[in-house]
Order: C-alpha cells, then structure tokens, then sequence
C-alpha cells in the first residue's frame, strides 16, 4: 500500500506532529500504519520505525546544511582518487581516509605541483569529515585572507577567526598562488597561531616549504607560521604529471602551438 492509498491521519495528529516539527513522522506514519495493521507489528516496532525514519531525515538534512556551509568548489570523493597513478603513498592515503588526524587535531599539509591531486584529496577529506558529522570550512587562501582583512577595520579579527575555528577541520588550498602583503602575512598568522592544538588544518600549496618566503614577506612571522603548522602534521609531498593534462592527451586533446 503506497502512502497515497493508505488512511489520512486524524487532523488532530497531523497538527500535533506539525506542531513538533516531525515533518519525516507526518509523511510517512500513513503508510506506517497501514502496513503494520496488515502485518500485524507490535506498537514499538511501529514506533522504532518512525523514530528511525525521522532520525535519518534529521541526519540527512544536517549534513545537506553541514556541505552547503563548508563551500566547496567541486565535489570529490575518496574513491575516485586513483592512488596508483599519483605519488601519495598508500599508507598515507589510507590514514589520510581514516580521518583519525582531524580528530588528533592534526595538520594535512600537502605540496606539489598543480594537477597532482592536492585539492581533490583536501576536498575528499572534506566531504569525508561532513558525513562523518564533522563540521568544515573551505576556502582558497586568497579569500580566507580576505575575510580576514574585512574584520581589521571594526577591529573583529579575533571573532572572526573564533567563528571560523568553529569548524573541525579547515582547508586552505592554493597557498602561495598569490603573494601576501605584511597585513595578509600577519592575518594568516593570527589563524594558523589560533587553530594549533585546537582544530585541523588542510593546507595545499605548489610551493614546497622552504620557499614559502616567496609568497610570505615577513621572514620570522613565515618561521613562526610554518612551526606552529608543522608541529602536529601529516605531510605529504606530491609529484609528477598534472592529472588534467595527462586526461586531455588521454581524451586527444591538442598540445597547444608555440607562437
């Protein structure tokens, strides 16, 4: 029996249910009860199977919230990470899959160059963590900064941050695309200094560490950053041929001409 034939809730209930806002219960309690009249459950099966159905929509819709508010750019999954074709170690990939690091509150600090699987392992951990209940924040480092420097001028940093840091697990990808200015520099440092021993980082970056003083002006407050970062981390350096461009020749694609 469909939920279409089966017997309309009294009024009464369907108020009551809307009332406390079990929305899951209202909907399917119709059919509910005509299957169990039919087959003859016994109340609390009845009543397990509507507090499991309104659990799982709860669920279901925490983590619809939960992926909407970490901003991802894409979606991407563990299970369409190919390890045999990149350079990450398996065991690597395997804890990095494990999220036990997020829940040691350690770092993932992975550097490389483009196309070799940074963002889309950042992004997978991040999509991994929403279902496993865990809340996360993704931003591309430009922009973290950004938010960050829109708190300087009504002096809202450290709220700001404290917000940001609400999150169990934080990704910065892109670290080092664009230079940072002495401001930029400090703001990033302000976050890094706030999230140790507290939350985890997800950091990528093209450039490998002892070169970040090229996108970091301030040498001692890019040395403070990296120690603070280091410290409790897992770090993973990757290499070899950008995935994309190895898709595209896969696919023909045309080299482009030289001029």
């Amino acid at each position: 029996m469909t939920a279409a034939e089966a017997p309309a809730l009294p009024a009464d209930l369907v108020a009551g249910l809307k009332r406390l806002k079990l929305a899951k219960v209202r909907a399917i309690a119709p059919e509910v009860l005509a299957t169990a009249r039919t087959q003859r459950w016994k109340p609390e099966e009845v009543l397990r199977v509507l507090v499991e159905a309104e659990i799982a929509a709860r669920d279901d819709s925490m983590t619809r919230q939960r992926r909407h508010a970490a901003g991802f750019p894409i979606a991407k999954t563990f299970d369409e990470f190919n390890v045999s074709l990149s350079s990450v170690p398996q065991a690597s990939f395997d804890y990095i899959a494990s999220l036990e690091w997020i829940r040691a509150a350690e770092n993932l600090c992975l550097v490389g160059p483009a196309g070799t699987g940074k963002s889309h392992l950042l992004v997978a951990a991040g999509h991994a963590a929403i279902n496993a209940g865990l809340r996360v924040r993704y931003f591309a480092a430009a922009n973290l900064v950004e938010t960050l420097y829109r708190g300087v001028a009504d002096n809202s940093v450290a709220r700001q941050i404290d917000q940001l840091l609400r999150a169990d697990l934080v990704i910065i990808d892109e670290l080092g695309f664009a230079p940072l200015d002495l401001t930029g520099t400090q703001l990033l440092f302000r976050f890094v200094a706030a999230a140790y021993e507290r939350r985890s980082l997800g950091i990528a970056s093209h450039w490998p560490f002892d070169a970040w003083g090229r996108f970091l002006p301030e040498h001692t407050t890019a040395a403070s950053l990296l120690d603070r970062l280091l410290h409790h981390a897992v770090v993973i350096v990757t290499e070899g041929d950008s995935y994309r461009m190895r898709e595209a020749r896969t696919r023909g694609g045309h080299h482009p001409t030289t001029p």
